[in-house]
């Protein structure tokens, strides 16, 4: 697969391929639309499980910094875009005012009665880089009491951290309910572009002369900001900055020997990944119109995590893939394997669910005893001189000095 795509050593083929890839991303929607909007939906939210992913290889592929928590800064930029795009902030002003009559008349004065009665709806474009902000913030307050940690020490206190964000979001409604607790924050604000719902009337989308099911206006949204999300993780990657981030995770002691400063470092991985995730976030909010506590447990944070492991760690297109085909995969079972059954047993033997999580342990099992780098693995898996390199470049060295 790495030769189709190999723009150094066969540009020709590569950018053919790069065509061709590209036509049947965008003719895809259109496509499956004639078999109904459910499989545009599953890419929808294969494209936001792509862009969690790209954060989290950040993290993990390129700083080599185990987190299991990575779902938490996903659900920050939700929840943050549920109270700023939806009448949540005004149950929040409210129970101010029952619980904390002070604090409550403040903010009464301060932000007026039409939001203490409809809450706000910010455009979700000015809430997405507070969202990234705000997941960075944390992702860096993360990454500060773990920087002397390595291994499954690491990995112990990010999964922490994630489940606390969890829990909060589930029991932040008393004294003052400010996530809805269990039950959720509705209602919130579809995304507008100039002026344009991309929820659509009655499940349609109106762009002057052109029409579009919302869910195909949603997945070259998401697909757009997929591409923004991979270019600047390749320009990251091939960076000053990106080099550092490779030679912690090749060895953390002779990175710090040659000068560079690991904290820093390490707390702009943290940081520059959570923020993606917080941008996903309130995509998945404005898209969903919904978001509880549910949509962020340890299963999903696991979730992603694998989906960098399959496809490849430190390696973008593996990583990519890798996500398309674990998101992707559980919902192709539940509209194939269960109605399969029916046919074939006339019931259901095995729950689609059930045989999801199956089929995740045996590609886990099977891909690290024979693609332990992965499906798409980096053709480059250490970025060292290697004693070849070494030799052809004093080659090259001698013959110009000799010219």
């Amino acid at each position: 697969m790495s030769t189709l795509f190999d723009i150094k050593h066969n540009p020709r083929k590569a950018y053919v391929s790069y065509a061709m890839l590209g036509i049947v991303i965008l003719a895809f929607p259109f496509i499956a639309q004639h078999y109904g909007n459910s499989w545009v939906r599953i890419m929808d939210l294969a494209l936001l499980y792509i862009m969690l992913a790209l954060g989290l290889n950040i993290v993990v592929g390129f700083a080599g910094l185990l987190d299991l928590g990575y779902i938490a800064f996903y659900a920050l930029g939700a929840y943050m875009t549920g109270l700023l795009a939806s009448p949540q902030f005004a149950t929040v002003i409210e129970s101010f005012v029952n619980e904390y009559p002070a604090v409550g008349n403040f903010l009464l004065w301060a932000c007026g009665p039409e939001i203490a009665q409809n809450g706000i709806h910010l455009s979700v474009w000015f809430i997405v880089p507070l969202g990234a902000a705000l997941a960075a913030f944390f992702g860096a307050l993360l990454g500060a009491p773990t920087l002397k940690l390595r291994g499954d020490y690491l990995a112990i206190v990010t999964l922490g951290f994630g489940e606390i964000i969890r829990i909060f979001m589930n029991n932040l409604n008393a004294p003052v309910n400010i996530t809805n607790g269990p039950q959720g924050i509705n209602l919130i604000d579809p995304i507008r572009i100039f002026g344009v719902s991309l929820s659509g009337s009655r499940g349609m989308v109106n762009i002057g002369p052109f029409s579009m099911p919302s869910v195909n206006a949603y997945y070259f949204l998401f697909l757009a900001l997929c591409i923004a999300i991979i270019f600047i993780s390749v320009r990251l990657q091939h960076s000053r900055l990106g080099r550092a981030w490779v030679a912690i995770r090749e060895d953390e002691i002779a990175a710090k020997a040659m000068g560079i400063n690991t904290r820093n470092i390490k707390l702009l991985a943290f940081g520059m990944g959570a923020s993606f995730g917080g941008i996903a976030g309130a995509m998945f909010a404005s898209f969903q119109g919904f978001v509880s506590p549910e949509s962020f447990s340890l299963t999903e944070s696991i979730a992603v995590l694998a989906m960098v492991v399959l496809g490849g760690m430190g390696h973008i297109p593996g990583v990519v893939l890798g996500g398309a085909i674990l998101a992707a995969l559980p919902e192709i079972l539940r509209h194939v394997v269960e109605p399969m059954q029916r046919t074939l047993f006339g019931t259901v033997l095995i729950e689609a669910e059930v045989l999801r999580q199956l089929l995740y342990g045996l590609a886990m099992v099977v891909i690290m005893l024979n693609r332990p780098a992965g499906l798409w693995p980096s053709p480059r898996l250490e970025d060292r001189i290697t004693a070849s390199s070494r030799s052809s470049d004093g080659k090259a060295e001698a013959t110009q000095l000799a010219a």
